[in-house]
């Protein structure tokens, strides 16, 4: 019950912030969409994703979209799509839902002991993860050491976005040309 509760929130919060006009109630209501994802990862035991998904989907992202938007007119325009440019993005998103919906019939129930995941992956980290790199949290290793260059290439885009927003943003002279 509390997966559908959280689904339908994320529903809702998805459209108001597709309808606001202002750009600032936008960002806000991403910040809070972010916010229950990190709920949803929670509810799905992966808690390191839940933390990620709250610092920098809610934290971080809305940080940058802030200072972005201090650079921008805070209210869309009044420019309405004519013909069939207004359904263009409708349709670009139900061809990705079809994709997303497709691509889940192939995975296994939720909670399935049978699943691969639990036959091959979490029982080698189990038994090896300590021995191979030094560390007793598992945790730890798998984030640290097995998806390392995945962790490394994650904080990456984090810097990378912030430096662009720190360029984007900031002030020039008016000597400098």
């Amino acid at each position: 019950m509390i997966n559908l509760m959280l689904l339908l929130f994320l529903v809702v919060i998805a459209i108001a912030a597709i309808q606001a006009k202002d750009l600032l109630n936008s960002i806000m209501y991403l910040s809070v969409y972010s916010l229950f994802m990190a709920l949803v990862w929670t509810e799905l035991n992966a808690v390191d994703v839940a933390f990620t998904e709250a610092a920098v989907g809610a934290g971080v992202s809305g940080v940058f979209m802030i200072a972005a938007l201090t650079r921008m007119n805070r209210f869309e325009s009044s420019r309405e799509r004519t013909g069939l440019g207004k359904y263009f993005p409708m349709a670009v998103v139900a061809v990705t839902a079809a994709m997303l919906f497709y691509a889940t019939v192939d995975m296994p129930a939720y909670m399935d002991p049978e699943a691969p995941i639990h036959k091959h992956v979490a029982p080698y980290y189990i038994e090896h993860s300590e021995h191979e790199t030094g560390s007793v949290n598992i945790v730890t290793s798998v984030l640290a050491s097995y998806r390392g260059f995945d962790t490394l290439g994650e904080t990456s885009v984090v810097f990378t976005a912030a430096i662009s927003v720190i360029l984007l943003l900031r002030r020039r002279d008016k000597n400098e040309k």
